[in-house]
């Protein structure tokens, strides 16, 4: 539900454990979470009462990813590094008879690019950037299907579905359902930080919790998963700037 209160937009949610209303601002969003009984009229004059504090918190957001470094490249363009696995590998473009742009992964170690010949000079790297990102899409299911077949038989752990998204506060999501949502964007991070949050998703089919006993379940899948936990502390803003 969106609610605009002069002139901040908001998504609304109501939980039954919410105790009282509170706003949460990243930097995508503002999101209210209210208690199922509040009414709209409250939420709204609550939103009233609090829009310094959320404009304020909205710029320390801005200031925060305007000094975090970009891990992509300002222009794509032959000889620019693409972020990917966390490494940082040169893009090649090949002017070819194709349709449309492709991307392939060449030994591991260079993203090569075929272009249209059609294509404008000044349209190519927004071109080039869009194919990138569903290159990366397609590669963060093909992994994490790899790593949800290696991990989820040993203790039963079987998601209902798995999506990718493009999320700028989460890295990965699982439903009532079990449906597993994760970040793409972990793809431009080393390869254990996708391992990490699959596992962590997995584990909640079990645990749908922080408890001590989800810890110990994901620790008995990845024993050193805090280093993991702490590098996406540590780098999580930089890889959420995306390419």
């Amino acid at each position: 539900m969106n609610t605009q209160t002069s002139p901040l937009l908001y998504s609304l949610r109501r939980s039954s454990r919410a105790k009282n209303t509170r706003i949460v601002v990243t930097v995508d969003k503002i999101e209210v979470v209210a208690p199922l009984k509040v009414s709209e009229h409250r939420i709204q004059a609550f939103v009233q009462t609090q829009q310094d504090w959320i404009k304020a918190a909205l710029k320390r957001m801005a200031d925060k990813v305007q000094a975090t470094p970009r891990l992509a490249p300002s222009e794509y363009i032959n000889g620019a590094r693409i972020p990917y696995l966390g490494r940082q590998l040169p893009l090649q473009i090949n002017v070819s008879k194709t349709k449309t742009v492709r991307i392939e992964l060449q030994d591991g170690a260079l993203f090569c690019v075929r272009l249209p010949a059609d294509i404008a000079e000044e349209q190519s790297s927004v071109l080039i950037q869009a194919a990138l990102i569903r290159w990366m899409k397609a590669q963060a299911k093909h992994h994490a299907q790899q790593l949800i077949d290696r991990h989820a038989p040993r203790f039963a752990l079987f998601p209902r579905s798995i999506r990718i998204k493009t999320q700028k506060s989460r890295w990965g999501s699982c439903g009532p359902n079990n449906d597993i949502n994760l970040n793409w964007l972990l793809m431009l991070a080393p390869p254990t930080m996708l391992e990490y949050v699959v596992i962590h998703e997995l584990c909640h089919i079990k645990h749908k919790n922080h408890s001590q006993a989800f810890w110990q379940l994901v620790a008995e899948h990845l024993p050193d998963y805090r280093q993991s936990r702490l590098w996406l502390k540590q780098h999580g803003a930089s890889l959420m700037q995306g390419l």
